[in-house]
């Protein structure tokens, strides 16, 4: 082995640690498993801190996540550490809950109304910023950013107050239209139809950003050549959009209509901090249901098999989409 003036390895030391068709096979074996070996160690150390943070906040908490839902671990259980292992008895007591049937079937329904709402307005949009000029173009990618970015216990809590009854500017704009009369004192979370539509366009203007942005994206990256033979043929631009555009579009149309599924499904923090699932659980979704069983009623072990049943279904409904995007012949 050969070192240059200032001590680090020369070239021919570096090729001379490297296994070459003309090294015995067995000293080019033990040079490859070295090489290995060295890339094994350099891996692990550098992967060492992420996985340890994983670790404690990820794998931990599932596996106790897990082994909860199989004890009776309660509100008693935090202050004294006794509980009792019940087997699949919590399992079998939220199966067989109307509650919780119906706070599935509500969360089924509104994750449909919410991700159809945000993906075809987010269509709308994209498309829309195609034909903006530049200066526009950035001011709207802007605000969409801003509005995207925003938390959304920020957000929520602005738009409770601009639903606010007595001095929320929604119903005193509303008012002063004298369409609907006097919504002066209008309290939306109090009304089932109201709390959900007010709960479903904040959760959508906070979605469409996201979506928007990303089908503009994939828009500007098609071969628009399809687009202009097919204007040449005189198919208009609903025509174009829907059957040559959108087909080109699909991998990543639904991208993002699975996230949104998973994402809207989950949804927890809008519907709280707006009307805390009332008025009388009607706006109860299953986030909401399971922080009540686990957080409110402190039934930990019941709120755990519900949040298993929920991360199960969830599962499911993501390895629907891909076999089908498989059959398809989509690539991942």
């Amino acid at each position: 082995m050969t070192s240059s003036m200032n001590g680090t390895p020369s070239v021919e030391t570096i090729e001379g640690d490297l296994p070459t068709q003309s090294d015995p096979p067995m000293r080019r074996r033990r040079k490859q498993k070295a090489l290995h070996s060295a890339d094994g160690r350099t891996a692990a150390i550098l992967f060492g801190p992420t996985g340890l943070i994983l670790l404690a906040l990820v794998a931990v908490p599932i596996a106790f996540l897990l082994f909860a839902s199989f004890t009776d671990f309660n509100q008693r259980s935090l202050f004294t550490g006794e509980f009792n292992i019940v087997g699949i008895e919590q399992y079998m007591t939220v199966l067989a809950d109307r509650d919780f049937w119906f706070s599935m079937l509500r969360t089924g329904l509104f994750t449909a109304g919410l991700v159809l709402g945000s993906v075809f307005i987010g269509m709308y949009v994209s498309q829309m910023m195609t034909r903006l000029n530049n200066g526009m173009r950035y001011l709207v990618t802007f605000v969409m950013i801003f509005a995207w970015a925003m938390p959304n216990v920020a957000s929520s809590i602005v738009w409770k107050w601009l639903f606010q009854p007595g001095y929320g500017v929604l119903n005193w704009l509303l008012t002063k239209l004298v369409v609907f009369g006097d919504m002066t004192n209008t309290s939306w979370a109090n009304n089932t139809a109201l709390a959900l539509f007010c709960i479903w366009l904040l959760v959508v203007w906070q979605a469409v950003p996201y979506i928007a942005i990303t089908l503009y994206a994939a828009t500007l990256s098609v071969d628009h050549s399809c687009l202009e033979a097919a204007q040449l043929d005189g198919a208009g631009a609903w025509r174009t959009y829907w059957q040559i555009l959108v087909p080109m579009i699909r991998p990543n149309l639904l991208v993002v209509t699975l996230l949104s599924v998973i994402w809207d499904f989950n949804v927890f923090n809008q519907i709280w901090l707006v009307s805390q699932g009332g008025p009388s659980g009607s706006t109860s979704t299953i986030g909401v249901f399971t922080y009540t069983k686990a957080f409110v009623s402190f039934d930990i072990g019941q709120g755990s098999a519900i949040s298993v049943i929920t991360v199960l279904v969830l599962l499911l409904l993501t390895g629907v989409y891909i076999r089908n995007l498989l059959k398809s012949g989509e690539d991942l």
